[in-house]
């Protein structure tokens, strides 16, 4: 087929001559997509605000040798009208997308990364729920997902049942005296409590944390990302955390 349709968040946009974009899109059923969007930067576009990043869109697309061509584009949900007005949101959007991208490959389609994304956005865009406990859950389950859960009771190095007093980030999580490495962490008990009540979804648990807690899970999932992402997620530097 040289035209297929499909469901996407747009994870990025770089420009391309004077009027056209490339897209970076996390399609559902196609993986990571890039393609061309002729003429969205000119004033006449049809469907310029469309392609922006944070759209939820149904995309149409036509396939082509290295880069593909945007030709029909519908918005399902512009998440980013509300995430802009918030920085604290959009920071941790941004973190979000960076991290879809570098769990992702073109051509390598994951259901369950594109719906944790949508999943994660609508959350954010909702403000319901604290910025900085949308973006650790939404990391961790991305890492999970990619195979690397954290163990947040037993220990990740021998399987002994646990709680365990310290997390060695290299090792995959908690770790028992015995397997523990020097350097490793050593959060209080109600850090592990929150890690894996971000990781199972269980927000009662979450939100009633202590600001210790908070701050000591913060730190350790922004070190489990790194630890796994190949270059790093830059846009955890920019997320304001409260």
């Amino acid at each position: 087929m040289t035209v297929y349709r499909d469901e996407a968040v747009v994870l990025r946009t770089h420009s391309l001559g004077e009027a056209d974009r490339i897209v970076t899109l996390l399609t559902r059923e196609h993986g990571q997509v890039r393609a061309v969007a002729k003429g969205v930067r000119r004033t006449s576009s049809r469907f310029g605000s469309r392609v922006e990043p944070f759209t939820y869109v149904d995309v149409q697309l036509y396939r082509g040798r290295s880069l593909d061509t945007v030709t029909q584009v519908e918005t399902i949900h512009p998440y980013g009208e509300r995430l802009v007005a918030d920085y604290p949101r959009w920071t941790a959007g941004q973190a979000m997308l960076e991290t879809a991208g570098r769990l992702t490959e073109e051509g390598q389609p994951s259901v369950q990364q594109f719906l944790l994304l949508v999943g994660g956005l609508r959350t954010l865009a909702g403000g319901e729920r604290d910025a900085s406990l949308v973006l650790d859950a939404y990391l961790l389950r991305a890492l999970a997902v990619a195979g690397w859960a954290p163990s947040c009771t037993d220990c990740a190095r021998c399987g002994a049942p646990g709680p365990h007093r310290a997390f060695a980030v290299a090792a995959g999580g908690a770790v028992c005296p015995e397997c523990r490495p020097p350097g490793s962490a050593s959060p209080a008990p109600a850090t592990f409590v929150l890690l894996a009540a971000l990781l199972a979804g269980e927000w009662g648990v979450a939100e009633a944390a202590d600001e210790r807690a908070r701050r000591e899970s913060t730190g350790l999932v922004a070190a489990y990302l790194q630890w796994h992402v190949e270059r790093g997620v830059r846009s955890l530097r920019l997320v304001e955390r409260a």
